[in-house]
């Protein structure tokens, strides 16, 4: 990273988030992988023996608050940052925290996810902030980005309460120009908690800390008031647009090419309402549209201005139908959205933008050529069909067990949720086999509680513990069962069987699943077992081994069946002009197990 203040470089808002915070004093900084969020610990990580910080994955999103928590109560500046599924994992730590308060700087970087493009839910953070009663920032540019994670410190520390950042999936992985600042030493050198009954949150000092949370939201509108990421683009004509976050980028490209030069207000602090340049805005128009992706979160709050100040403007936006609260915005939705506003005629794309984007093919979502998940899919699937077993799956790459053709995934909530959904379901279909399927990863994040709630109470659930050796779906990071720490050196290794032993599991088998008659037989002896089992399928990720042997059919021995396309969905097998294996083949091995003509034969690497 260069390092001279004052340098202009290309960076992605992800890695922005990430400058900004070393800029800050940074002192901790501890997250778990979520796209799209993933790429500001990933960034951090590398700099974090250079600039002195403590840079981890954390276990789980609610340990990496608890632990940026604690070092601010020691008067560090630390950071938290996930993506937004996981602000609901942490939200007990972050609800208390808004009582409690802080000493050093605490940000904490929620990533949304518009779209959404991956993730369960579309779910808007800034009314978590307003819930929760936090501050909260949106960046429109990886400069803002920057720059609002070290004022954010400053506004924290002033407020002694956590700020959140709000990038979006645009926001966080688009690039953009940043001109670099100092690298400050952290703000305390010799951190040192001081012992105070107010960090105890007994229901008294709730009681009494949340007068002082009310005073603390009209302190921060007072503060964003005055804040240079709120500003008003003079223009003509008696209505205007307001907008935030990298809506205000759409807005603004739209009114350029619809040819209106109206005034704009773009707002980077939706939460508290900076009311002063929101007010000043107001008495220069008559009506006015907000722009803003997912919830109404600024739209009400300047209805709530309006009325209660009786200003006389109207409000339009998601509220009466203009602005859509679904998906992710672009500036040809803007554009829609300015025309619904005033009434006119919808232009086509064609006709906002220069030049239409093509359409692109569709592609099923599907299980990498030779992924180890298939194989322990097809083995648990074909084992347990004539039970008619239920899969519950999980967060990761194995969600895809739900596609055709392996149909392993009946039902899939939330990170950890598939060994106590099918624990729940136990319960009332007891002649049923019930299978929860989870990845390592996800184990050590949510699952452990699960597989022991389950031993606790003598469930009768196969648990399939898909152990890939990394955290694949969101870009490789290292987890506690992998040997290796955020910086790259070394860690102690969490062995998922000890830990699956010491829960009181007493039928475990760990199997290579590509070995699919081994896999198959333990899958048997799994279903068959009354009471908790586990299977650890392990087998590392195809992304991450060197391939040394491929597969090839051979047309004379070749009877057209096509079960090896109908059953594994290998994207490696097609069928063009006869059944063939491409060279994305991985080597695996698994379809030479199931081809009744024995017609598929290894080539040698």
């Amino acid at each position: 990273m260069e390092e001279k203040a004052g340098t202009r470089v290309l960076m992605m808002g992800n890695e922005a988030i990430a400058r900004g915070a070393v800029e800050a004093g940074i002192a901790v900084a501890a997250s778990y992988p979520g796209t799209p969020s993933s790429e500001i610990m990933g960034t951090l990580a590398q700099w974090a023996k250079k600039y002195g910080f403590h840079a981890e994955w954390s276990v789980n999103e609610k340990v990496a608050v608890e632990t940026a928590a604690g070092a601010s109560y020691a008067g560090a500046r630390a950071m938290a940052s996930m993506k937004q599924m996981g602000l609901n994992v942490a939200s007990d730590a972050v609800m208390s925290l808004a009582y409690i308060g802080i000493e050093g700087g605490l940000v904490l970087v929620v990533a949304d996810d518009p779209g959404p493009h991956s993730s369960q839910t579309e779910q808007d953070t800034r009314l978590f902030a307003s819930f929760a009663k936090l501050p909260i920032l949106e960046p429109s540019s990886a400069q803002e980005a920057k720059d609002m994670t070290i004022y954010a410190f400053e506004v924290s520390e002033a407020l002694k309460l956590p700020v959140i950042v709000r990038p979006t999936t645009r926001s966080s992985h688009a690039h953009g120009d940043v001109v670099l600042g100092e690298i400050k030493t952290p703000v305390v050198k010799d951190y040192k908690f001081q012992k105070d009954p107010k960090w105890c949150i007994l229901p008294s000092l709730s009681a009494r800390n949340h007068f002082r949370l009310e005073d603390q939201q009209v302190q921060a509108a007072k503060i964003f008031s005055q804040s240079a990421f709120n500003w008003i683009e003079a223009g003509e004509g008696n209505w205007g647009v307001i907008a935030s976050g990298v809506s205000y980028n759409y807005a603004r490209e739209a009114l350029d090419q619809l040819g209106y030069k109206a005034p704009l207000l773009k707002i980077g602090t939706p939460y508290p309402l900076p009311d002063e340049p929101t007010r000043e805005f107001l008495k220069k128009v008559d009506k006015v549209l907000v722009i803003e992706e997912q919830e109404p979160v600024i739209e009400d709050q300047v209805v709530r201005l309006v009325w209660n100040e009786k200003l006389g403007v109207e409000v339009y936006g998601k509220r009466t139908g203009e602005v859509s609260r679904f998906g992710e915005f672009d500036v040809d939705r803007a554009a829609s959205f300015i025309q619904a506003f005033l009434g006119q005629e919808l232009k086509t794309a064609e006709k906002i933008t220069e030049k239409a984007a093509p359409t692109l093919p569709g592609r099923p979502p599907i299980l990498c050529a030779g992924c180890g998940h298939r194989a322990a899919f097809y083995a648990f699937a074909k084992a347990g069909a004539k039970g008619d077993a239920v899969f519950c799956g999980d967060i990761g790459c194995y969600t895809l067990g739900y596609a055709a053709p392996l149909h392993a995934t009946d039902t899939c909530l939330c990170m950890g949720g598939g060994l106590t959904v099918a624990y729940g379901l136990s319960l009332v279909e007891k002649e049923r086999p019930h299978v929860a399927i989870i990845g390592d990863s996800t184990f050590l994040h949510a699952g452990m509680t699960g597989l022991l709630n389950i031993v606790y109470n003598q469930g009768n659930v196969t648990v399939v513990i898909l152990d890939n050796e990394t955290t694949a779906m969101t870009g490789h990071q290292p987890h506690p069962g992998m040997g290796k720490a955020a910086t790259g050196d070394d860690a102690p290794k969490a062995e998922i069987e000890k830990i699956v032993e010491s829960l009181g599991v007493t039928h475990l088998e760990i199997v290579d699943p590509n070995n699919l008659p081994e896999m198959m037989a333990a899958a048997k002896r799994a279903l068959d077992f009354k009471g908790p089992s586990v299977v650890i399928a392990r087998a590392p990720c195809v992304n991450r081994i060197k391939i040394t042997r491929r597969f090839t059919i051979d047309k004379d021995l070749c009877t057209e069946c096509e079960i090896c396309i109908e059953e594994l969905g290998c994207p490696a097998i097609i069928n063009m002009d006869g059944v063939e294996i491409a060279d994305t083949c991985a080597g695996c091995g698994v379809c030479c197990e199931i081809c009744p003509s024995e017609a598929i034969k290894e080539v040698s690497q």
